[in-house]
């Protein structure tokens, strides 16, 4: 009977693991369950694991399974040896009648339901161990792509049941401890969806590096998705905020980073080599992928197929070129970060480095050190010495042994779902992938840290690194009536600290995200056509390829890095605090010199509130306004607070406010809270008066600090006199914490104190203070000084 050897996808569920194998029994349960909801899955079939046992048996191959396996067991052959010896045999194995028949008379009926001859078809391994909570068997049996008529689909699912003893496959399951003659593969029989002439990628319902689950991460390239899986070309990249999906209105892509893309893999017309890879166009290096709307109906069906398998997934997508339908291939349970343990999260802090070598998207938050190993092929892995760092253009299944042995992984190619990646993250080592020229700059014996604990940019630098790690532990921390927030810069960084169960983000820096997720002077890209520095017009021109009008290239980078940060800790509020550069550091970026006064005292000079107006900067002002409008509005970050900096009087505040209602940025309305930064003794002194025009202050006690003590914070000769805890600071900050109060608004502390002076934050809890935001690293000593400080007043007030 067919339904021994071939069963049609609609009539499997995922318990039919046994029967076909994780990928086979989970498209099944797609295509039964979540049909209704939109999801598409090419139709196909299954040839059952029975008919791989029976095709075994017919061969009367169990003989040499068992004697190959045990001469590898006991040392006698190697493992290239025993895998050779085992797919030699299968692939000169014979059909039975039965099982061939079967193959061919349901690939008739799926040529049939579809109104086609020699369809082609992805023909898919799946192994019964696979898929796993704790073993993704991630790449280790073979997929063929393109496989036209009956005598190629034969062939072709004959090489994956060969493909069940390769050398990789062999290594992977000895290491995770399954008996090689227990596992059984199915096949599966899939129409080809044309992404030769589209896209296609991975998707995971998780944020791969950190264990984040409120983002999904798309990665996408031009053609066959056999190039991202294996990591050949480097992908876009989409990471889209789950909790906002479910609002048709709201767009909430919080990256699009253009990938180099710099091949695609398209059919041929060759039976003995029916895919393979040519160069992209520059058009298609230079265009994203995906458009919004297909980023975000990808990521609301990995919400759905999360949502229904009830974990984390690894997810295939493919979209047809022809007919610009999207379709999920594959869908698999995530095996390693789901897994990890929540409570505790090791943290590297790197001090000091050697020069910088190369860069690449970073995979995985550790750090290490050790001897380059440049290898291009596993062919060479006698000559790989353990524990050096492997680096190589790029990796698959057969490197799998080889990188078991590496302290760290860097590849000239590939992004998060690569295969390195994948393996990588499964290995616990830190890899950096797509690197473009590592295996050409560093070579072999060089000393080198590799550093994945700086945010989604991975570094390779000269020497050997002084780094410090940390253990931070999650569990019995206390509660406080004063909210705890984290202060954080780096859209890169910033999903590292999401387990941290903070109040919020007190000070989220624009210029922080503008100087390194930006790069160029805002005014640079209004008038960038009247610029007079050439080679700053170049760069800008290179950066901004792809967006219209190039202002918009500034919009967008800042709204989706804002938006990261905004993710960390939604719904708690997160305080956006507007551009406060120095002149000098405006000077500084692309383009900038020309828009900028040389100042003798930039501290004291051109900054925050008095530039928002001003002809100088008012243009780019209002770029500033239209990413915190796109953030708030358009993505849907309505937790967003917008902070001004270093506003010195009443009158400019008015000016201030006045000019972002003009930008669409009206206080009060659509929710929009607007806080002032009090660092200036103006704001202590008209505390009253600027509640009247704000909803809160928070406190920068190192500027305060400067003001009221007449000591510049950078000065060496000075550096004994400037204390944020002299008693004029604290008489401005007990003052200003009384004023708001009575006034009704929040106030809150955003410097480093509270951090290095355990006493000082006990005087900011007896002032009554509403919210304190320090560093990540330092949240839990400080909510345990907090705590201790509470109870110590709970206790004077009781006695």
């Amino acid at each position: 009977m067919d339904d021994q050897h071939v069963v049609w996808f609609e009539s499997l569920r995922r318990s039919d693991v046994p029967r076909v194998g994780g990928k086979n029994a989970s498209l099944g349960e797609m295509v039964a369950n979540l049909g209704a909801r939109g999801i598409k899955v090419p139709p196909g079939f299954a040839i059952t694991a029975h008919a791989y046992r029976h095709f075994i048996e017919a061969n009367g191959l169990t003989g040499t399974l068992s004697s190959a396996l045990a001469d590898l067991a006991d040392g006698k052959v190697s493992l290239a040896e025993a895998g050779q010896t085992i797919r030699r045999a299968i692939l000169r194995g014979e059909w039975s009648d039965d099982t061939a028949q079967a193959i061919r008379r349901n690939y008739a009926e799926l040529n049939s339901r579809a109104g086609l001859t020699d369809m082609d078809v992805a023909v898919r391994s799946s192994a019964t161990a696979e898929d796993l909570p704790d073993a993704s068997f991630a790449g280790q049996q073979e997929t063929f792509l393109n496989v036209r008529g009956e005598r190629a689909l034969l062939e072709a699912c004959r090489r994956c049941y060969a493909s069940l003893f390769t050398d990789r496959a062999i290594s992977y399951r000895q290491a995770k401890g399954f008996d090689h003659l227990k596992v059984a593969l199915s096949v599966g029989v899939q129409r080809m969806v044309r992404s030769d002439l589209g896209g296609a990628g991975v998707m995971f319902s998780i944020d791969t590096e950190t264990g984040f689950e409120k983002i999904v991460l798309i990665n996408a390239a031009w053609g066959l998705g056999e190039n991202v899986v294996q990591g050949t070309v480097d992908p876009d990249e989409y990471e889209v905020f789950k909790p906002l999906l479910s609002d048709p209105k709201l767009s909430p892509i919080i990256e699009k980073k253009r990938g180099g893309k710099g091949l695609k893999m398209i059919y041929t017309n060759e039976s003995e080599r029916p895919t393979r890879n040519v160069p992209t166009s520059k058009a298609e290096r230079a265009a994203f992928v995906l458009g919004d709307q297909e980023i975000l109906t990808l990521a609301r069906w990995a919400c759905a197929i999360e949502n229904h398998y009830g974990q984390p997934m690894d997810i295939e997508w493919a979209k047809d070129g022809r007919t610009d339908e999207i379709f999920i291939v594959q869908a698999r349970p995530e095996t390693v970060e789901s897994r990890r343990e929540a409570s505790a999260v090791k943290t590297y802090h790197v001090k000091k480095t050697g020069r910088k070598l190369v860069s690449g998207v970073s995979i995985g938050e550790a750090v290490a050190a050790g001897a380059v190993c440049v290898i291009d092929s596993p062919r060479e892995a006698d000559r790989f010495v353990d524990g050096a760092i492997l680096v190589t253009r790029t990796t698959d299944p057969d490197w799998v042994p080889l990188m078991r042995r590496a302290a760290a992984i860097v590849t000239d190619h590939g992004g998060r779902t690569s295969h390195a990646a994948i393996v990588s993250r499964e290995l616990g080592l830190p890899a950096i992938v797509g690197a473009g020229n590592a295996t050409h700059v560093l070579h072999d014996e060089q000393n080198v840290t590799v550093s994945c604990a700086e945010g989604r940019e991975g570094f390779v630098y000269e020497g050997t690194a002084d780094y410090e790690v940390e253990e931070i532990d999650f569990d019995n921390i206390p509660a406080t009536r004063t909210r705890i927030m984290l202060n954080l810069a780096n859209p890169a960084a910033a999903f590292r600290w999401w387990r941290i169960p903070a109040d919020g983000v007190g000070l989220a820096r624009m210029e922080f995200v503008v100087s390194n997720h930006i790069k160029i002077h805002p005014m640079a890209l209004v008038r960038y056509d009247t610029l007079k520095d050439e080679d700053a017009k170049k760069t800008i021109a290179e950066l901004t390829a792809g967006y219209e009008p190039r202002t918009e290239y500034f919009v967008d980078r800042l709204a989706r890095g804002l938006g990261r940060i905004a993710a960390v800790q939604y719904p708690h509020p997160v305080i956006v605090r507007m551009s406060d550069f120095k002149t000098n550091e405006y000077a500084n970026l692309i383009g900038g010199s020309e828009f900028e006064p040389k100042e003798e005292n930039p501290m004291l000079g051109f900054r925050g509130a008095s530039r928002y107006y001003s002809a100088r900067y008012r243009n780019g002002f209002a770029l500033e306004c239209q990413a915190i409008r796109r953030l708030r509005n358009d993505m849907g970050f309505d937790n967003v607070v917008v902070m001004i900096p270093f506003c010195r009087s009443t009158k400019e505040a008015d000016r201030v406010l006045e000019v972002m209602a003009e930008n669409g940025l009206k206080r009060g309305e659509a929710g929009l809270a607007v806080y002032v930064m009090c660092e200036i003794p103006s704001n202590v002194i008209l505390a009253k008066a600027f509640a009247q025009r704000f909803d809160g202050f928070s406190i920068g006690s190192n500027d305060l600090t400067q003001l009221t003590l007449g000591v510049d914070r950078d000065s060496v000769e000075l550096a004994e006199l400037f204390d944020e805890q002299d008693d004029a600071v604290r008489w401005m900050i007990e003052s200003v914490v009384d004023q708001a109060h009575k006034a009704g608004v929040h106030i809150g502390l955003c410097g480093q104190a509270p951090s290095d002076h355990p006493e000082f934050a006990g005087f900011l809890v007896e002032c009554g203070i509403d919210s304190m935001s320090v560093s990540p690293d330092s949240f839990i000593a400080v909510k345990r000084r907090v705590a201790a400080a509470e109870q110590h007043a709970l206790a004077g007030s009781a006695a």
